[in-house]
């Protein structure tokens, strides 16, 4: 029997906190200095969980999924789901690390999202997606808090943001139907107001994520309202009764994904299942916006925490694997290659924390008109962008990989898998860039951004930061000068992509050079001028005029 056999070693990870650069630095430019020293080791304790005991059992957990059964022994319907071992591990690291609770304490003030999600971001990766039904728990108590709804927010909310397992609630989100998909306004589920005075719903809810969740804010047509969004209304519902079962709710199936099979995602029968209207009769699809706020700030940090764990497994696997005499950290082009990726990750990620921040000051009602226009635009621009950025670096990262990346037991394919539902989520591309563009306060967010542009150039001090600067302020003028000449209805809608997309990359590239140049003030080495540099050798400008005749001949 031949001996001459080699075993790779796989790729190791540490603790996600101290192995993560720019996130400590961002921290230390943004968080008062007594503040960062009160939480660091929070942020240390969930990077060695993340990086250790979570990771690990998210390696031994990789063949399980989600169970449904409908019926007991004896043939009552009973539509019991048992989620997975990191999952229930998961939810327990969640509640008591205050994922929810943090910017609901309001400790630090503005400052608490920052807090609260720079612990998402170290938890995101380790979780088999957890995060989605936090995410939709942080949407539905920022909802009820500003619904007026006194009532409902006093049950709810003490629940959504508790730190104790024994009390802690989350919440679904149950807005897609067959219908409709984006376009919610074509939802046909009817809210039928009873002899006893309580609604009822009545309809199919075609994907509705994290269904073991205790309540849920869902949009519904009450009866004798017209068609459209201003139609529908926003409703409350607990899932279970009083005494335990199902609340008017059948799970027809769970649904069989591409990825994050460890979420729960059912087809969800209403029939009778008693609920609370939230606000007026009307307006559902205007009422729900506060929780979709919330939910794409979600949806671009894991887009950013995705992008930086495959960018750290293969860097993990560089200084492991040899090749061609050499470790692939010693090879020029999968240095090359992996230093693109790694830039593209800092810029996600400085891109979402800007939305973060934002937030922070909007809750803290630290924030004038400018910056709420600037927020506005930002939201669906940097929730479309990061997940875009996301799917192509995760798939590089396990491209480097080789065939090691495309074998299962890895655990290397689900990161793909997982990553691609984030630019489906929460609105998909197409529909997010024309909410950017089509809103009435777009150019003011736009003429804002200049000016954060022009600010960042006069402050760049290094000379290549200026070029840079330089650079990103001439793809938001080719974004203005386009708007002026493409203002009809019909090239606006057929170029929105390459327009949020410039605007959005524009963006980036402005954080890059910001933090840069911070980085250089405070004494730092020069990383950020190579993350910069490097980011702007990728195309900036995306913008191009192509005549939607010659796109229509191409689909004849």
């Amino acid at each position: 029997m031949s001996t001459n056999i080699f075993i790779q070693s796989p790729p190791r990870i540490g603790n996600q906190y101290r192995d993560d650069a720019l996130l400590k630095s961002w921290l230390r430019r943004k968080l008062p200095a007594d503040m960062l020293r009160e939480i660091e080791s929070e942020l240390d304790s969930m990077g060695e969980l993340a990086g250790g005991e979570l990771y690990e059992l998210q390696l031994q957990d990789r063949l399980r999924e989600p169970e449904l059964t409908q019926w007991d022994a004896w043939g009552n319907r009973i539509d019991r789901i048992e989620v997975t071992p990191l999952w229930a591990r998961a939810a327990q690291v969640a509640v008591r690390s205050g994922l929810i609770a943090i910017p609901y304490e309001r400790r630090h003030g503005r400052h608490s999202r920052i807090h609260q999600f720079a612990l998402v971001y170290l938890f995101h990766p380790s979780s088999d997606v957890y995060t989605c039904p936090l995410a939709m728990t942080d949407g539905a108590a920022r909802t009820l808090g500003v619904s007026g709804n006194a009532a409902l927010a006093a049950r709810a909310i003490p629940r959504l943001t508790s730190r104790n397992p024994a009390d802690a609630w989350t919440s679904g989100q149950w807005m897609t139907e067959s219908t409709g998909g984006s376009d919610v306004g074509i939802s046909l589920t009817q809210a039928r107001h009873g002899d006893d005075g309580r609604w009822r719903l009545y309809g199919k809810k075609w994907f509705t994520s994290a269904i073991t969740s205790q309540m849920a804010l869902t949009l519904a047509r009450p009866e004798g309202n017209g068609p459209g969004g201003s139609g529908l209304a926003m409703f409350y519902v607990e899932t279970h009764d009083q005494a335990g079962g199902l609340n008017g709710i059948r799970v027809e199936r769970l649904k069989d994904k591409l990825g994050t099979r460890k979420v729960p995602t059912a087809e969800l029968l209403l029939d009778g299942a008693v609920a609370e209207l939230v606000g007026d009769t009307r307006n559902g699809t205007r009422n729900i916006e506060p929780m979709l706020v919330v939910t794409r700030a979600w949806n671009s940090v894991t887009s950013a925490a995705f992008m930086r764990r495959g960018v750290a497994l293969a860097k993990a696997y560089a200084g492991e694997r040899r090749a061609f005499g050499s470790s692939l950290e010693d090879l020029p082009l999968h240095v090359d290659t992996l230093a693109g990726l790694e830039a593209e990750t800092r810029a996600a990620t400085l891109l979402a924390f800007e939305l973060v921040e934002l937030m922070g000051r909007l809750e803290a009602n630290e924030m004038g008109d400018h910056q709420r226009a600037l927020l506005r635009l930002l939201t669906p621009i940097a929730k479309l962008l990061t997940a875009k950025q996301a799917v192509a670096v995760t798939s590089e990262a396990i491209e480097a990989f080789g065939g090691a990346g495309y074998v299962e037991d890895t655990g290397l394919p689900a990161l793909l898998r997982d990553t691609q539902v984030l630019p489906i989520w929460e609105g998909t591309t197409n529909v997010l860039a024309l909410d950017a563009l089509l809103r009435g306060d777009a150019a003011s967010g736009l003429r804002a951004l200049i000016e954060r542009v022009a600010q960042c150039r006069s402050l760049a001090t290094d000379a290549r930061l200026g070029e840079l600067a330089a650079q990103a302020a001439a793809a938001l003028d080719h974004v203005v000068e386009w708007l002026g000449r493409n203002g009809e209805a019909t090239s606006l809608q057929a170029g929105a992509r390459r327009v949020v997309m410039t605007i959005g990359r524009a963006w980036q590239l402005m954080l890059l050079i910001e933090h840069a140049q911070w980085e250089l003030d405070a004494g730092n080495d020069r990383t950020g001028i190579a993350a910069a540099s490097r980011f702007a050798a990728s195309p900036v400008d995306l913008l191009a005029t192509i005549p939607l005749e010659d796109s229509r001949s191409l689909l004849r």
